[in-house]
């Protein structure tokens, strides 16, 4: 159970520097980091235990962290704290961002939800 302050972190943290996105078959949303914010990235994971951290990873001069959020651990923990706080009002941009994860991969959010649900 996320604090309304933390709710409203992990809502500006992903829809300022999150990726929305997925494979083809299933959504994701991905923050990478370099590594000065492992404690950030360690942070969401404890928020979202069924998020993944991955790294850090070593490219050229850059060091970072990965933090993934797919499956149920998007549908069931993340997305409800975006589907709230992420408004056009807010950012026109991650909103729409959202709306088209939530298009592309309605039929697998809905599978999910609703084995959560039954």
């Amino acid at each position: 159970m996320l604090t309304e302050a933390e709710r409203g972190l992990v809502a500006g943290i992903l829809m300022s520097e999150g990726s929305f996105g997925g494979d083809g078959k299933q959504p994701h949303i991905i923050l990478r980091k370099h590594v000065r914010h492992e404690s950030l990235m360690r942070w969401l994971v404890q928020r979202f235990p069924r998020s993944r951290l991955y790294g850090p990873y070593h490219h050229a001069d850059r060091s970072y962290f990965q933090w993934v959020a797919r499956g149920a651990a998007l549908v069931e923990d993340v997305l409800p704290v975006l589907d709230e706080l992420v408004v056009p009002e807010l950012d026109a941009h991650a909103a729409t961002r959202l709306a088209e994860l939530h298009e592309r991969y309605g039929p697998y959010i809905a599978r999910l939800r609703a084995r959560a649900d039954g």
